[in-house]
């Protein structure tokens, strides 16, 4: 289980050990998260399998202050949320080693220097493939037919080679196996490190004895393909992941700080706060989220929509890290630290989408925990079996190494959990970010779709195309109480009346409705017509809204919305896959109708209030897509929720994906995408499952040797790798999913 190298771990303990004795360190490195609770990661670069998973979890359960623990198995970090009010920080690294690992806490700021995991076991695969290569020429002449004395020296150089060279590359596997045990646990380790023990064992008694069979080239073998399964296995891990590897990339190591004195001093991306004034040069990346302090900035900001048409940006406009500068030098003044930037902010959703625990996922987990046991039950009946039945003890030890080699629950760990990252990483290069796996699992399962309308069907920026009022002092009111709220409407009303001051009384904003003021005894509404008491004409196909002083009308304005490109696409894709699409909108039923009839929607109903639209995606398994703070309780009570990434922040955390190009074809990409790893989940399972079913009774039997249960086992894996790493290459073909079709009246009659 041990994948660092031992001298890297004495030089990251050296770095880290006043950290993990030091509470106010740990509060320092970690992140303060909104309940009064705080965030820390630290590293396990032993854990690599769901036993490792369960020990990890379970033993920082255990602290009171923990209030969850999650292991990210392809990066082999444990995430923690834990409340210091309730403990000492400094307990959460005692607690990992206590469950058998090593561990240290991550720096935020720190650089990575490479992969010690990788460059660790190629030295270990080059070295068993060296010895392995060399004894396996000893063994054919032996074979051949070489004399007893011949034979004997050729045992002896072959244990010479074999022994270091078995103590080297097979410490991966002791290592992590005398972790295990010290602790009382067992993972596959150990098992794997008995097998190949004992058949060295045996071949040293062997050679020691002038015995005919020695194993020697067997154990050297074992040991090159187990390494060489366990580095694809690292490799493919990686390359399944590589979308976080790159987005991780994209951010800056630092910027350049802009001082009130015109001091310009280079500062790491960690030390940049809220408010600091930073200069960005043509053709580096922003930093952090920050908003614009120079004219005439124009980025790049195909990370964030998939569009490479430059952007403009005015100052004052919002710039979100990762966003690339196309001009010259300009300056920005930070509005986020790096930890809670866009970048940081995507990374940490697609590295939750690793570690969640779906359905699959955990009968899997539950699986894997009983793996040890009955391994080591198999293996011990199988031994007594064969060497009281048949008398061989000799081949009752071989074929009991063959049973602890084959069963190695390598396949079933990684049945789920590898779909889960390509599926994320797939997504990711589409402009969809997904929370977690969870989620994939409902979008799978979706049998409608429920839409919003503006800014979602929509694009969210209304057009004025008329307007009445009674006075200035009307113009005034509906300026200032429009720049108080963040609705498109109230975005494009100010726009248009211009920066007005701020409403000198109380606010409160009614979602989805308008916003309401009281000053001098007057209570002011800016709304649709029916909360503030209008009378509107249905049939219209625009969007009214209405400036009342206490009820009475003091002014009117019309808008239009643009509709967002490929919506009739994307809405026409759905019902190809079988899933028809509804239309739910806070709006009044003209403009609803016109939007439905515009993308092709059958089923619209409009001045949907924000528990209407609750109760009409509860039913059945319907996907929410929506943007608005009104939308925020429907996205959370759906089946499954998506959002752009123009949503409020309320919307975008209630979601379950995010998507963050204008284009509304992320919504069947993400559910043709969410089937296909259905699908592939399910093929793994069966892949793992029937591979145990089929070798284990072989291994039994005695028609498996060490050598082959080797190569099954690394091959089992890979298998379910190499299955999981097809969704992305084919998740962009059309759907064959065959049909179905859904009764929306019927489902309309069970939320009316």
């Amino acid at each position: 289980m041990t994948c660092c190298i031992p001298g890297e771990h004495a030089i990251l303990d050296a770095k880290t050990s006043s950290i993990e004795a030091d509470s106010e360190a740990l509060l320092a490195l970690s992140r303060r998260l909104g309940d009064g609770t705080r965030q820390l990661e630290f590293a396990v670069p032993d854990a690599h399998c769901a036993a490792c998973i369960r020990s990890i979890e379970t033993g920082l359960a255990a602290l009171p202050m923990v209030h969850s623990a999650r292991v990210n198995l392809t990066r082999r970090r444990v995430r923690i949320v834990f409340d210091p009010a309730q403990g000492d920080a400094a307990e959460l690294a005692p607690a990992i080693n206590k469950s058998g690992y090593h561990t240290y806490v991550l720096d935020p700021g720190q650089e990575s220097d490479g992969d010690p995991v990788l460059r660790e076991l190629v030295k270990a695969l080059g070295v068993a493939g060296f010895a392995a290569g060399n004894i396996m020429l000893f063994s054919v002449s032996i074979w051949s037919g070489a004399n007893d004395a011949t034979r004997d020296l050729f045992h002896w150089i072959s244990a010479i080679i074999a022994m270091p060279a078995i103590a080297y590359s097979g410490r991966i596997f002791f290592r992590s196996a005398w972790r295990a045990l010290r602790v009382g646990k067992t993972n596959m380790d150990v098992p794997i490190s008995i097998g190949v023990i004992l058949a060295t064992a045996l071949s040293l008694f062997e050679t020691l004895n002038s015995g005919e069979h020695a194993y020697f080239d067997a154990s050297a073998t074992l040991l090159f393909f187990l390494l060489a399964g366990r580095t694809l296995d690292h490799l493919m891990r990686e390359r399944a992941r590589s979308a976080i590897t790159n987005l991780a990339r994209l951010q800056p190591r630092g910027a350049t700080q802009v001082h009130e004195d015109g001091r310009r001093e280079y500062v790491r991306l960690d030390e940049i706060a809220p408010g600091m004034t930073l200069e960005v040069r043509g053709g580096e990346r922003v930093p952090v989220d920050s908003v614009v302090a120079t004219e005439g900035a124009v980025f790049d900001y195909s990370i964030i929509t998939g569009e490479t048409a430059p952007h403009v940006i005015e100052i004052g406009g919002e710039v979100v890290a990762g966003a690339s500068n196309l001009g010259g030098p300009l300056r920005l003044q930070a509005t986020r630290a790096s930890t809670d930037s866009f970048l940081a902010r995507m990374a940490a959703m697609m590295e939750a989408a690793e570690g969640a625990k779906t359905r699959p996922r955990r009968i899997a987990d539950r699986a894997a925990a009983v793996y040890a046991p009955v391994v080591h039950t198999i293996a011990i009946t199988t031994f007594l079996g064969w060497g009281l039945l048949g008398g061989d003890w000799h081949a009752a030890l071989l074929n009991a190494v063959a049973v602890l080699i084959i069963t190695c629950p390598c396949a079933l760990a990684l049945a789920v959990p590898i779909v889960h990252v390509v599926a994320a990483g797939k997504m990711f290069e589409r402009g969809i970010l997904m929370k977690d796996g969870a989620a994939l699992e409902r979008a799978a399962e979706v049998d409608s779709v429920a839409f919003d309308k503006t800014g979602t069907l929509t694009i969210g920026q209304p057009q004025l195309i008329d307007s009445q009022a009674k006075d200035g002092q009307a113009k005034d009111v509906a300026a200032a109480l429009a720049g108080s709220s963040n609705h498109p409407l109230s975005k494009a009303l100010a726009a248009y009346l211009g920066a007005g001051t701020a409403f000198a009384g109380q606010v409160r904003e009614e979602p989805g409705r308008g916003v309401e003021g009281m000053t001098g005894g007057v209570t002011w509404r800016l709304g649709s017509g029916d909360w503030c008491g209008m009378p509107s004409e249905a049939g219209t196909p625009f969007t009214e809204v209405w400036l009342t002083a206490n009820g009475k009308a003091r002014a009117w304005y019309r808008f239009n919305d643009i509709v967002r490109p490929g919506a009739a696409d994307a809405i026409k894709a759905l019902a190809g896959m079988g899933l028809p699409s509804r239309l739910l909108s806070g709006d009044r039923q003209g403009p609803v109708d016109a939007v439905a009839a515009a993308v092709g929607i059958d089923h619209a109903l409009g001045s949907r209030r924000p528990e209407q639209k609750v109760a009409a995606v509860s039913a059945g398994r319907t996907l929410m897509v929506g943007d608005g703070i009104n939308d925020a309780p429907a996205l959370r009570a759906a089946y499954v929720s998506m959002a752009p990434t123009s949503a409020a922040d309320i919307g975008r955390s209630a979601a379950d994906f995010v998507f963050t190009s204008n284009d509304l074809g992320a919504v069947p990409f993400a559910v043709r995408t969410a089937r296909r790893a259905a699908r592939l989940v399910s093929q793994n399972l069966v892949l793992a499952i029937g591979y145990n079913a089929i070798a284990v009774p072989l291994a039994i039997a005695g028609q498996v040797t060490p050598l082959i249960a080797a190569v099954a086992m690394s091959s089992s894996s890979l298998i379910v790798v190499a299955n999981a790493l097809r969704l992305r290459f084919d998740a962009n073909r059309p759907s064959q999913e065959k049909t179905t079709d859904t009764n929306l009246a019927e489902l309309e009659e069970k939320t009316a």
